[in-house]
């Protein structure tokens, strides 16, 4: 039961990698805050965790709303006492969730904005909400999902810059958080069997990854086993990143 006792927050946490780290965390023996911005779908998942013996609460949240991330928060210290674990997985490429059609230059910019807002200005709120509770604690780990199109670049130029932020980020909490036990690191997969048109991405491996492989490293980079790593972005992308052919 290596997450024994520690509570996680986790966005995004009613489907996909989200998820199923919650569902390891708590099978571990954390207590697993469930935030999504579908509240149904975050308590039946939540449900089904405790039904299998693990501790998890669900809760609506939507990560451009500040109030609903400090919700989340007082509701974790509340039924929990800690935040030990930050895991900043929702969000999604603005151009696929809001089906915007043609090139970059002719999208509404609300959809740009959607994606700027949901995957980057979200989990900079979060982690402002959680890092004084974890550095009263001394001790906490930030995990903030990252993507090679961070990395690579795309055609969905604001999930890219987003995702690239998201590296910026983890290197300012790493830095603000050392002098007092908190760590911070990204994760940044290449495609991922969350979808069947993620199989379609190439890799220098020549698959996707299944989900489990991603939630593997994010639970290692949580634990004491990780305990010298912070400030560093993890690619877990089959080599995709490593130059031309991939595309």
């Amino acid at each position: 039961m290596e997450f024994k006792g520690r509570t996680a927050i986790i966005t995004g946490g009613a489907s996909g990698m989200g998820l199923l780290t919650g569902q390891e965390l708590a099978r571990q023996g954390a207590n697993v805050v469930l935030c999504d911005v579908n509240r149904e779908a975050a308590e039946k998942c939540a449900e089904e965790i405790r039904r299998n013996g693990g501790s998890a609460i669900g809760v609506a949240v939507d990560v451009r709303n500040y109030d609903d991330i400090c919700a989340a928060r007082d509701l974790a210290l509340r039924e929990f006492g800690s935040i030990d674990i930050l895991l900043n997985s929702a969000g999604g490429a603005s151009c696929r969730v809001l089906g915007a059609q043609g090139a970059f230059q002719e999208w509404d910019v609300s959809v740009i904005q959607w994606g700027i807002d949901v995957n980057l200005k979200g989990p900079l709120m979060f982690c402002h909400a959680v890092i004084q509770t974890m550095i009263n604690q001394k001790r906490g780990v930030i995990i903030n999902m990252g993507s090679i199109d961070g990395v690579t670049g795309s055609f969905c130029p604001d999930y890219s810059a987003a995702k690239a932020g998201m590296i910026g980020l983890t290197k300012s909490m790493a830095l603000i958080g050392a002098p007092h036990g908190v760590r911070a690191c990204c994760v940044s997969p290449g495609p991922v069997l969350t979808r069947p048109a993620m199989a379609r991405m190439k890799t220098r491996l020549g698959r996707a990854a299944e989900p489990i492989e991603v939630v593997n490293l994010i639970l290692y980079l949580c634990s004491d086993k990780a305990a010298f790593i912070t400030g560093s972005n993890h690619l877990i992308d089959g080599g995709r990143n490593c130059g031309s052919g991939c595309a």
